[in-house]
């Protein structure tokens, strides 16, 4: 089977979208805290693989620039009756029904299109590839485990590219396709869960689950215990809050305040918006060995003066600057309680400020990635 299209929306005109087919699954070649968060601690400013991102001067950004501001291991799970997972109606979006109220974004349509659009992002931040660890030049993968499978994309991607896997993607949400890989199936079911697969995994990874999770060290541990002998670990994730390497947020800044809001509701759920920034000390504490951090940036629009950031600004502001509304409204209303419309009214400066070029702001994408030791019991 080839490689699924992605439906990518292309960031065009400013609050407007055209859709165009866009072909992915290219195979990854490697690249060469505290155990649990302080809850009132803040992500640690660590230097990025860019290093200082360098703004472009205002006269470089012409007209058509900022015109372009504007993306059999599942069968006892899977017997579930489909009452259990419902989703239901909040705030005018659709959230999971299984185990309700433990995931914050929604569960429609409209957010499958962002997830998928968020694929892309990803293959344009790592060249094209799935993965990052040198899992391939230790092991063959022969059971791989995708956790938080979303629309299944990355799953079809990589069962696709590596017909000599069986792969897993487990999941909240019956999101994923109908039709995809032999060698892929998904499973319905809440990973903080205590695990109980038959097999241990070669590979496992995760991707953008921050606020998913209460028990980060649990789910290290878990996942240790799932591995093989010499098995890999990798995990992607984004972390607040939002960064400026000159400063330039305005006095009393929205995004600012936004990063901060988002995180204190995710404390107030018992969760972690910046959980991204223990995970190499926490899978260092459940035993895994070569455990390896790189963070990228993820620009908020199209304000670097490197033209591959400038890229995924732009991608960056379709994906999470418009989309603002549906990230945040389940954390602001059952986290802090607020209704609706000041979700809505709070939002307008967020996202005046997340498109504005002379706000210099990134958020960091943390890849952590590690191998249980050969021969660990």
């Amino acid at each position: 089977m080839s490689a699924q299209s992605v439906k990518a929306v292309q960031p065009t005109s400013e609050g407007e979208t055209s859709k165009s087919q866009s072909a992915v699954g290219s195979r990854a070649s490697p690249d060469a805290s505290p155990s649990q968060p302080d809850q009132t601690g803040t992500d640690q400013h660590r230097p990025n693989v860019y290093g200082t991102i360098e703004p472009e001067a205002p006269e470089d950004v012409g007209d058509a620039d900022s015109a372009l501001d504007p993306g059999d291991w599942a069968s006892s799970t899977m017997s579930l009756r489909s009452s259990l997972m419902m989703p239901h109606r909040e705030n005018g979006r659709l959230y999971h029904g299984f185990n309700d109220g433990n995931y914050v974004l929604p569960a429609d349509e409209e957010e499958n299109e962002r997830l998928d659009l968020q694929h892309h992002i990803f293959l344009l931040t790592f060249d094209g590839h799935l993965y990052n660890s040198p899992v391939d030049k230790h092991k063959t993968m022969h059971n791989v485990l995708d956790v938080g499978a979303g629309t299944g994309i990355w799953a079809v991607d990589f069962a696709d590219a590596h017909p000599e896997s069986t792969v897993l993607g487990v999941d909240l949400g019956a999101n994923q396709p109908c039709l995809v890989p032999p060698n892929l199936s998904f499973l319905i079911d809440d990973i903080e869960e205590q695990w109980m697969f038959s097999q241990n995994f070669d590979f496992i990874h995760s991707r953008m689950m921050t606020g998913s999770i209460a028990n980060w060290p649990k789910f290290f541990d878990q996942a240790f215990a799932n591995l093989t002998s010499g098995g890999y670990m990798e995990l992607v994730d984004i972390s607040p809050p939002g960064r400026s390497d000159d400063n330039s947020f305005p006095e009393d800044s929205a995004l600012k305040k936004w990063s901060e809001v988002i995180m204190l509701s995710a404390k107030n759920l018992g969760r972690y918006a910046n959980s991204a920034s223990f995970y190499k000390q926490q899978m260092i504490d459940a035993g895994f060995v070569d455990v390896v951090e790189t963070q990228y940036p993820w620009p908020t629009n199209h304000w670097p003066r490197d033209q591959k950031l400038k890229e995924l600004g732009r991608w960056v502001l379709q994906n999470i600057g418009y989309s603002l509304s549906g990230i945040s409204m389940a954390l602001l209303t059952r986290g802090l309680h607020w209704t609706a419309e000041e979700v809505e009214v709070f939002l307008v400066d967020v996202r005046n400020e997340f498109k504005d070029p002379k706000i210099h702001c990134y958020f960091p994408i943390y890849v952590v990635w590690g191998r249980r030791p050969e021969s660990s019991a």
